[in-house]
């Protein structure tokens, strides 16, 4: 009688798998944090990823670290997507601004505050009217920006 051996357990070797899923995390983690940087201090960027319930320290399993990329990928697209839509907001109220001092007797009291441009300071664009009363009853106007902040009380 001839005994058949088995064959030696397979051995799957999950190192490579692990070693490219923390690279693409890094990287992510990389890109998201260049996404808040290139947004501060004007525009408030949520990049905080909400962390899962885990017991302790532990390295994490391959489904876990494709779980945390994928977490990470879906952050980072909803990051750069609000990022640019404050870029958008910010322009379109830089184009205002422009037509305002162009022709400033089509806006009268608009007002559009420099944080609304992207830009520090309390500042705010305001179109008023020259020399007060009379110039609103003459249609004289202009763009004037406010101060600054007021004092703090």
């Amino acid at each position: 009688m001839t005994r058949v051996m088995a064959p030696p357990p397979l051995v799957l070797d999950d190192r490579a798998a692990r070693r490219d899923l923390r690279e693409q995390i890094a990287r992510l983690e990389r890109d998201l944090q260049s996404t808040l940087v290139s947004g501060f201090p004007h525009a408030g960027v949520d990049v905080v990823l909400a962390p899962r319930r885990m017991a302790g320290p532990r390295v994490l399993a391959l489904g876990e670290l494709e779980d945390l990329r994928d977490r990470l990928s879906d952050k980072l697209a909803a990051a750069r997507a609000e990022l640019g839509e404050i870029a958008e907001r910010q322009e379109a109220n830089r184009r205002l601004l422009e037509k305002m001092l162009l022709e400033p007797g089509k806006y009268r009291s608009m007002r559009i505050a420099n944080r609304d441009l992207g830009e520090g300071g309390c500042g705010v664009w305001q179109v008023r009217p020259r020399l007060g009363l009379i110039g609103m009853l003459c249609g004289w106007w202009q763009v004037k920006l406010s101060s600054g902040c007021p004092l703090a009380t």
